[in-house]
């Protein structure tokens, strides 16, 4: 089974009935009551960024809510009937679409930017600029026993590998272990796990021989304490940035950002308006919180598309 899948960036659009996107009416309605956001963390800095400009140009009539429960954590309230839309780091699994179906949940799918998973190292660590995909593998596949870094390459030094990362509920988790270790949810188990991207940067900030990996943003909001290591496909050393990212020659790190919203609640007007609000917003707010926007006619080809709120 498949979600209704949407791709969408720049969103050129009148709200209902005319208004204006800022205004605090959709056509004839005066817009109230609120909307439910909780899933990554990764996705959340964007979707934090939305609910706060959204609110403002609404006068504070409609109140929106982003929690972070990690991808799997948020798809279980939004597929419980808790929320109304869900971020995710990665696309709906067939059992949580299931499920939500089994609720009478209908999710759509939208892209909303493209983020590169990054392997970041305390600045102290000098050696482990680059690192190949086999090196990676071996160092976080279920099993390894590689503790220090010498087992990597003979020349690193012999100091203890101190590994941090995503708890298993986060999408990083999946998105990460599948493209590395081949697949999804394969990964050691002995490494400090958070769902929250916050502390993990706090972790490898405070672990001079540490290792970790999450969301570029995190990385670009914290690159004056922290390091990014680059990672050979087979085709060299590529650092991530925004421009490899969005070309996809940082790969296999190089991965899309959703969002899901729930069919039935686009029919509530407050909803329908911040959905239209995020597409409209993108193009500017994406880049400002460290992503990278989607190009050409996505968000138009996608606004279309969302039931109820094509022209």
């Amino acid at each position: 089974m498949k979600a209704l899948k949407l791709t969408i960036a720049v969103l050129v659009f009148a709200a209902c009935g005319g208004a204006d996107a800022g205004d605090t009416e959709a056509g004839d309605e005066t817009l109230s009551g609120m909307v439910t956001i909780d899933g990554s963390s990764t996705v959340f800095p964007i979707s934090e960024a939305m609910a706060e400009e959204f609110q403002i140009a609404q006068d504070g009539a409609v109140r929106v809510t982003v929690g972070i429960s990690g991808t799997g954590g948020g798809f279980k309230k939004f597929c419980g009937g808790e929320t109304d839309i869900s971020d995710a780091s990665r696309s709906i699994k067939d059992s949580e679409l299931e499920l939500c179906r089994e609720n009478g949940i209908e999710p759509i799918e939208l892209n909303v930017a493209w983020d590169g998973l990054t392997v970041v190292r305390n600045p102290a660590n000098d050696w482990a600029t680059c690192m190949t995909v086999d090196e990676l593998k071996r160092i976080w596949q279920p099993g390894s026993t590689i503790t220090s870094w010498n087992q990597v390459r003979d020349s690193w030094p012999d100091e203890e590998i101190v590994l941090y990362g995503p708890d298993t509920d986060s999408g990083t988790f999946d998105y990460f272990t599948e493209a590395i270790a081949g697949e999804s949810g394969a990964s050691r188990d002995d490494y400090t796990a958070s769902a929250d991207d916050n502390v993990l940067v706090v972790g490898v900030t405070g672990d001079a021989p540490s290792l970790g990996y999450f969301g570029f943003a995190y990385y670009e909001e914290s690159s004056d304490r922290l390091e990014s290591v680059a990672v050979d496909n087979g085709n060299g050393c590529v650092s991530p940035t925004r421009q490899t990212i969005e070309d996809g020659s940082y790969a296999p790190l190089s991965r899309p950002m959703f969002i899901y919203v729930k069919e039935q609640s686009l029919q509530r007007p407050e909803v329908a308006a911040f959905v239209r609000f995020y597409l409209e917003n993108a193009p500017v707010l994406v880049p400002e919180v460290g992503y990278v926007p989607l190009g050409g006619s996505a968000y138009t080809d996608a606004l279309a598309s969302l039931p109820g709120l094509a022209d």
